[in-house]
């Protein structure tokens, strides 16, 4: 009996040893997330074999398991860069990245797990830099946020494809100018557009007064044409011609011959 508690505290120790080692061996990865392996004797960080995926996983106690976020993330970013004379402009954008899946262990060996703030971020503010600095406000303000937002997306892409991140797209949220500058161009194009519509107005009096002249042209040709198609000859027939008709009518009537040498006869009926 007395040899009990000699036996016992080896064995309690012996107990809690093991329960710090399975603890320290159990590695539990979540959903939207995967595991770098770091072997401490075997080489350091495992890149030529697949992430630890999702779940229960055991692990040497001595290794170590750096956990990353695989879904797609959203970043925000306020940045002032310079259109192309030199005035100040504040870019709202956001970007949706994620890191390669099964290239996580080079990521994490070559850059870390700050890849955001070293990799990410720099690049996107040298992207959006180099291309608002090609256009001129009013282009940035009007007609060109598309295309910024194209070719931001374009050049930041090229970098990351080259250091284990996928880029989905680049957003180009809100695009703020100098009040002044601001006030200047919404001028500018009211102007423009009231412009647009005296245009507009002129040219459509213009297709109408034209339309006019053409119809009013049209009906004097018509008209010159009648009146050189009816001679004396064919007036005198078509009198002839309307007399005989009424002379066949079986009501009285009464013919009075016109008076000079090409006279026409009328013929009053009693009805």
């Amino acid at each position: 009996m007395e040899r009990l508690p000699k036996i016992g505290i080896p064995v309690f120790i012996a107990i809690i040893i093991l329960i710090i080692i399975i603890a320290k061996s159990a590695v539990t990865i979540d959903s939207g997330e995967a595991g770098v392996l770091y072997k401490t004797f075997g080489g350091g960080v495992v890149t030529d074999e697949p992430p630890l995926s999702e779940g229960f996983h055991v692990v040497a106690p001595w290794n170590k398991v750096y956990v990353y976020e695989v879904r797609r993330q959203e970043i925000f970013e306020k940045m002032k860069v310079l259109s192309s004379n030199g005035l100040d402009i504040q870019l709202d954008a956001s970007a949706w990245y994620m890191p390669k899946y099964n290239e996580l262990g080079k990521l994490h060996q070559e850059i870390g797990e700050d890849y955001l703030n070293r990799i990410i971020l720099p690049t996107i503010r040298s992207a959006a830099r180099s291309v608002v600095g090609r256009y001129t406000p009013e282009q940035l303000y009007s007609s060109k946020r598309d295309a910024i937002q194209r070719e931001i997306y374009a050049e930041t892409k090229k970098i990351l494809d080259d250091q284990y991140i996928v880029l989905d797209e680049v957003l180009v949220r809100d695009v703020t100018l100098p009040a002044t500058i601001k006030d200047a161009i919404e001028r500018k194009l009211r102007q423009e557009q009231e412009s647009l519509e005296y245009e507009f107005r002129l040219t459509k009096a213009e297709k109408e007064a034209e339309r006019q002249r053409i119809e009013a042209e049209g009906k004097a040709r018509a008209n010159s044409i009648l009146s050189q198609s009816l001679t004396d000859k064919i007036l005198t027939e078509k009198g002839i011609q309307a007399t005989l008709e009424l002379a066949k009518s079986g009501n009285s009537k009464v013919i009075v011959i016109g008076s000079g040498e090409n006279g026409m006869p009328l013929i009053l009926g009693d009805n």
